[in-house]
């Protein structure tokens, strides 16, 4: 076989975990070479938490996973994979290491000796506070109630099934004593939220910052990923969560020069508008952002509209708890930044009041701490984007519109000077000392955790009339898409990040691609479901709160038939408990409210997932064409548009998948090439998935980093339901969108497409040819989706 190519033409993402090992990888690799994808994306590869599922919370960054089939493991799937002409891409986690002594060698040696530890450098810890301990939210109540259940062990300190390293010569103290002379503090799992002295990954204090921006560090944590790379075994990278290092951009460049430049893609989540950083030295984003158009073009703006306001009107929900998206956001960041945040909000003010403290600067002096941290909330809650990168990139983030907003939450018109300190200092007015670079790397973190938590795992969860808007990297708040604004889009990627990363479905997506694709049709109908769900409601009581019951019903819709009735009501149920603990309005991770949650498992299965829910399992039913239009639809804009298509595993074929954990269950592959279920034949969408994936290997130069992108304009009556491009004039992608609006204004009519010139042939249907202009009816006669390829001239 013919070596993978170095920039891929197509990647297939497998989630390993001890249930879906390397040697299960293996053995699927002649399944997924058959596909036609140049690249296995493996997750997580290096040791982890043992029996973690998906292997972010790293241990030990220079060796490879056993529980996985360790090193050798490794290399048998890279021959494998290899024999049958693909190569690997690896998920790095850059940011974090799991805060877990007992398994974590580095993090053990460095509570044991301190900050003079040679590796105490490795972990972004605040010495300065608690006293020179690190604080560990272990203990399941105040120390006093758990004091007895601390036990020492020779040279160790055990609490359950934690482990903790003591101090030399500590171990014969007496309790109290022995646990002030250690570097460490075992404390009470609640005091986490404000007395925290390490930078942890979002609010998830398992996870522990690695400074990677030093070189000793980057060095050592990526000796054994250097290693794979330079020995072949491994092609190209996946860099998890950029946003949480010091200096991405910094660290980025120091990746591209030790890889010799391969092919590398970044977790970045772009606002809208926004563009990656240009002097990154990356191929590109894992794809979010493509996700967001591909989507977007499958949602009736004007049905979105009505579809919110029959939302608004069923759940009644308060302006900012998940009626308005802006003011929703607005009043997420407010109570995460002071809620789960407030020990990186704490950090963040003591480093801007100690820089105005002593800074030679008059202008920074006389700065109350109070001020500075209402000034760095105020500023914070406003931001549009994760994080600004430069004193220039803030100057467009952190802007005199949101200063101005900002100044009126003081009293005292002189005390919002503070606002333009703050502001000053992150645009290097001040100067560019250690301590200014510290405070504008400190904000930048603290605003990348502050995005993902007030957005993602929280507005995401209040404002629900469209749930398959509410997804990573979307705008719920203004979620359609049309032609011409998608057609702009891929031209940029094909001028600037050809080779960027595409995805539809993802390990960490909230909905598969197909569960959203069922969503959508919803903005084309907004009164009929409405109607629907008040004949389903009537009689179902009670219900816990009305914005979980829309969340609900939408919930069963996406889903659709799943297989055993029980195991999909606990499906729903899980994923709705996740739901409303994420909103945090009525309970949370950390509040949990029994009674509340006690209803909502009623509620489902009574309602949703009870007999009410025929009803809502009827309307999907009799929209199922209009569902098949858009899975098919996305699934080829996706595998044809500009970038590099990233499939989440199962998703060649039908894959209905809610949010972690469901989304991440070991892939079966079956004897006769089944991917997804196993489940016997090949659906339509697998058919469209390997015809694209075919014609990508086969002519990769019409899709590669040299290509060319052309928008196609139907012409007629319905030419807004016909998104069409061409690849270097030899390929286009012709899909329908809207079917249900379409199909209720008369059809395609005399609506046609005009090709490029020459003569093309149907990829999926041999013996059909085209050329100068078509009909949209009989270019879609068979399928919602056509493929077409230019023959010889």
């Amino acid at each position: 076989m013919p070596p993978a190519p170095a920039v891929p033409t197509a990647t297939y993402r497998l989630q390993l975990q001890p249930d879906f090992p390397f040697s299960a990888a293996t053995t699927a690799v002649p399944h997924l070479a058959a596909l036609n994808i140049s690249h296995l994306h493996l997750s997580p590869v290096l040791e982890a938490v043992p029996g973690s599922r998906h292997g972010y919370d790293v241990v030990d960054p220079t060796r490879v996973r056993e529980e996985l089939g360790g090193e050798e493991g490794l290399r048998e799937l890279s021959r494998t994979a290899r024999d049958h002409g693909l190569g690997l891409i690896l998920d790095i986690v850059p940011n974090h290491m799991a805060m877990s002594p007992r398994h974590n060698p580095a993090l053990w040696e460095v509570l044991r000796d301190g900050p003079s530890s040679p590796r105490a450098r490795w972990f972004d810890i605040d010495w300065e506070a608690q006293g020179g301990q690190v604080l560990l939210p272990v203990l399941g109540g105040p120390l006093g109630e758990e004091a007895d259940r601390l036990k020492v062990d020779g040279d160790v300190l055990r609490y359950h099934d934690h482990a903790f390293p003591l101090r030399e010569g500590t171990a014969g103290l007496p309790l109290p004593r022995l646990l002030d002379a250690q570097w460490y503090r075992p404390v009470w799992w609640r005091l986490a939220r404000t007395e925290l002295n390490y930078r942890r990954f979002f609010s998830i204090s398992e996870l522990i910052g690695v400074r990677v921006e030093d070189p000793e560090v980057f060095v050592a944590t990526h000796a054994k990923i250097l290693e794979l790379l330079h020995e072949g075994v491994v092609d190209g990278l996946r860099v998890d969560h950029p946003d949480g290092l010091a200096d991405p951009g910094g660290y980025l460049r120091r990746l591209h020069e030790a890889t010799g430049g391969r092919w590398t893609v970044v977790e970045k989540i772009l606002a809208d508008g926004e563009g990656l950083p240009a002097s990154w030295p990356v191929a590109g984003t894992t794809g979010y952002d493509a996700l967001r158009h591909v989507d977007g073009l499958f949602m009736d703006p004007a049905g979105f509209g009505e579809l919110l306001d029959r939302y608004r009107a069923f759940a009644a929900p308060q302006t900012d708890r998940g009626g308005d998206w802006d003011a929703t956001v607005r009043r997420a960041a407010y109570k995460v930044l002071t809620h789960e945040l407030a020990a990186e909000s704490d950090r963040l003010t003591r480093v801007a009041a100690r820089l105005c403290a002593t800074s030679p600067e008059t202008a920074l002096r006389d700065r109350a701490p109070w001020a500075l941290r209402t000034a760095l909330t105020e500023l914070l809650v406003r931001l549009e984007v994760y994080r600004p990168y430069s004193p220039e990139d803030a100057a467009t983030v952190v802007t005199e519109e949101a200063a101005a907003e900002a100044r009126r939450a003081f009293a005292v018109p002189e005390e919002a000077g503070a606002v333009d300190v703050v502001r000053d200092l992150l645009l290097g007015r001040y100067g560019d000392g250690p301590a200014q670079a510290e405070f504008r790397t400190r904000f930048a973190q603290t605003a990348s955790a502050l995005r993902a938590k007030s957005v993602e795992d929280t507005a995401f969860y209040r404002y629900v009339p469209l749930l398959s808007a509410t997804e990573v990297g979307g705008e719920p708040g203004d979620p359609a898409v049309g032609p011409d604004r998608f057609h702009a889009y891929c031209a940029r990627v094909q001028r600037d990040w050809p080779a960027t990363g595409t995805v539809l479905s993802t390990h960490d997506a909230k909905r598969s691609a197909d569960v959203r694709a069922a969503l959508h049709v919803l903005t084309e109908c907004p009164g009929r479901w409405a109607d629907v769900l008040a004949e389903a409601s009537r009689g179902v009581e009670p219900v816990p709160d009305g914005q979980l019951a829309w969340a609900a019903w939408q919930t069963v819709f996406g889903l659709g038939p799943a297989g055993d009735e029980r195991a999909r009501e606990e499906r729903v149920r899980e994923a709705l408990l996740k739901h409303v603990r994420e909103a945090g309005l009525f309970t949370s991770w950390t509040e949990q409210e029994p009674p509340y949650e006690e209803a909502v498992a009623r509620f489902v299965a009574a309602g949703p997932c009870g007999v009410p829910g025929r009803k809502v399992a009827e309307l999907r039913e009799a929209l199922e064409p209009h569902i098949r239009a858009n899975v098919m639809g996305a699934a080829l804009v996706h595998l044809t548009m500009p970038g590099v298509p990233d499939l989440y595993q199962g998703t060649e074929r039908e894959y209905r998948a809610l949010v972690d954990p469901d989304n991440r269950t070991p892939p079966r592959f079956g004897e006769n090439g089944d991917g997804g279920d196993g489940g016997g034949g090949r659906s339509e969408k697998e058919a469209v998935t390997r015809a694209a994936l075919a014609l990508r290997a086969r002519r990769p130069e019409v899709f590669g980093t040299s290509a060319s992108y052309e928008p196609l304009a139907a012409v007629g009556p319905a030419a807004d339901h016909c998104l069409a491009f061409a690849r270097s004039g030899e390929v286009v992608t012709a899909v329908t969108r809207l079917s249900l609006r379409l199909a209720e204004s008369g059809g395609w009519r005399d609506t046609r497409l005009p090709l490029p010139r020459g003569r093309w042939a149907d990829v999926r249907e041999p013996g059909r040819e085209f050329e100068r202009e078509v009909r949209a009816a009989e270019l879609f006669a068979a399928s919602p989706v056509v493929l077409l390829e230019r023959l010889p001239e």
